[in-house]
């Protein structure tokens, strides 16, 4: 993610913190075909478990199975309700209708109407479930085709609204069963905004919709496991009025116009993070090409109303992917999707994000912008956070490879950028930042960007040069389509070096003080 600016100016996202209270929500009684369960699209690297069902035994006594109903979140103490125990994702088939805002100026509201097909597996023996559904009403659930109770509950008093959709199946389900849980839902869309008032999830514009979910958003558009250490596929049908353009992930595979309709079909074969996705719409042009060594396909969405030196900002940018993805590919290994490209909108939501082989861009797309985000694609969507904590590894390792774009450019070295950065004085508030733990309202910090990649350059010159670069490889390829943690990279640093870095990493990670050498 970077912010409209630069990362020292980005937004910081709140903690929603847990008080419960259930809203019931009747389940609806219209039928629907039977969709049988189907063997789930494989994860390459099995995520790590997010989150457990409440009870501690697979069975009871005399050998009976015991269910209990999966955990409202994944674990994660930053955002406890994001996420859910007790399953595992392992494919969304999205079918969204979007009508856009049809009164101007104001208010900017949209309509959506969707279904959405979740494959998924029982991690315990549950005889309920959750997923995350926030500000879009469930009217009817299924599951393997049979109509399932449901409530949409309250627990999160941060929030406007329910925020849980809790499934009780019948039959209950095993440990390890496989089903598909198909649910309608929908509602008025407007403009959601986090706890420190920025804006995510689905946010209406004047001509469509700009969809950016770092962290928890996804749940404003669609029912999710919304935390990164379940990774699934997508295939999204955008459907919207003619003549609107609907973006999502991934490969274009088809796009059909009917009665008025356009009905954009996007499929997204790599595993991805629910705050990845995204659906976007508009008025954009869409631009074709190919970048990198192995000519990977580039997919461009850009506005035509962009401002012209905006516009023509964007056009040097954009025509700079080839060479950028050549260069992360040198440092990273191989591009790890199927595709890439950029949306560039006109309206703004006050920052740039990674969304996975589609990054977003408000109003321009700037070199170094899109430097960090396609970097992005081996640093933060191939490898995901595993804790919200974690999150310097998405942001240090992105804004270190701008610097390194940056110098491989001809601008100032990665070490002259270091040496400025070491210049802030050493009683400056950004030196309070516990990088590995900068705490729920500094996520987005400029010191997680700017000391993560300061520490990255440090770490750089205590191991050398080789030791680095072959880290900088194995981590994407040893984590790969998974999630990663603080202590999973500091383990790997000590591999590849074969040196003890316990206190390097106390100094640069875990203290909220200016390192006195460097």
């Amino acid at each position: 993610m970077s912010p409209s600016a630069s990362p020292s100016g980005s937004h910081a996202r709140r903690l929603t913190v847990a008080v419960a209270s259930v809203a019931v929500a009747t389940a609806g009684l219209t039928a629907v075909p039977a969709v049988a369960s189907e063997t789930a699209v494989g994860s390459p690297g099995e995520a790590r478990a997010t989150g457990r069902a409440h009870g501690s035994d697979d069975h009871g006594r005399r050998g009976h199975p015991r269910f209990s109903a999966g955990a409202p979140g994944a674990g994660d103490p930053y955002l406890p309700f994001a996420g859910n125990g007790g399953i595992d994702v392992r494919h969304y088939d999205l079918d969204l209708r979007y009508t856009p805002p049809t009164a101007e100026p104001a208010p900017l509201e949209g309509h959506l109407d969707a279904t959405a097909t979740i494959r998924l597996r029982a991690t315990a023996n549950l005889d309920q479930f959750n997923l995350d559904l926030r500000g879009l009403e469930p009217s009817a659930v299924w599951v393997d085709g049979k109509r399932a109770r449901f409530t949409h509950a309250d627990l999160n008093d941060q929030q406007p609204g329910p925020d849980e959709l809790v499934i009780t199946p019948r039959p209950k389900l095993r440990k390890g069963e496989r089903v598909t849980v198909t649910i309608t839902y929908g509602g008025t869309t407007g403009r959601p905004t986090d706890l420190e008032g920025a804006l995510y999830g689905w946010v209406t514009t004047r001509d469509g919709a700009m969809v950016a979910n770092e962290p928890d958003g996804a749940a404003t558009w669609f029912p999710a496991n919304d935390h990164p250490t379940d990774k699934a596929t997508f295939d999204v049908d955008l459907t919207v009025p003619q003549g609107y353009v609907g973006v999502s992930n991934g490969v274009l595979e088809r796009r059909q116009t009917r009665r008025g309709w356009t009905t954009w079909s996007w499929h997204a074969p790599d595993q991805m993070a629910s705050y990845l996705a995204t659906a976007s719409v508009g008025n954009y042009e869409m631009r074709t090409s190919t970048a990198g060594p192995d000519d990977v396909p580039v997919l461009d969405f850009v506005d035509p109303d962009l401002d012209p030196v905006n516009a023509a900002t964007t056009e040097t940018t954009l025509g700079l992917t080839d060479e950028m993805m050549d260069f992360f590919t040198g440092l990273y290994g191989d591009y790890p999707f199927v595709a890439y490209g950029s949306i560039v909108d006109d309206d703004s939501i006050g920052y740039a994000l990674e969304t996975q082989t589609r990054s977003i861009f408000s109003r321009v797309a700037r070199e170094g912008t899109a430097a960090h985000e396609l970097a992005h694609s081996w640093v933060g969507n191939a490898v995901s956070p595993y804790r919200w904590s974690d999150i310097w590894l998405n942001e240090g390792w992105a804004t270190y490879s701008t610097h390194l774009w940056t110098e491989h450019r001809g601008g100032p070295s990665a070490q002259a950028q270091f040496d400025e950065l070491m210049t802030i004085p050493a009683d400056d508030p950004f030196w309070t930042t516990v990088v590995a733990d900068p705490g729920p309202l500094g996520l987005f910090a400029g010191a997680v960007y700017d000391r993560g990649a300061a520490t990255l350059h440090a770490l750089r010159g205590e191991i050398g040069d080789e030791a680095f670069r072959a880290l900088a490889r194995e981590w994407v390829e040893r984590y790969d389509d998974r999630t990663a943690s603080t202590a999973d990279f500091e383990a790997l640093a000590e591999e590849i070096s074969g040196q003890d870095l316990t206190q390097f990493f106390t100094v640069w990670l875990h203290t909220p003080t200016k390192p006195v050498e460097w």
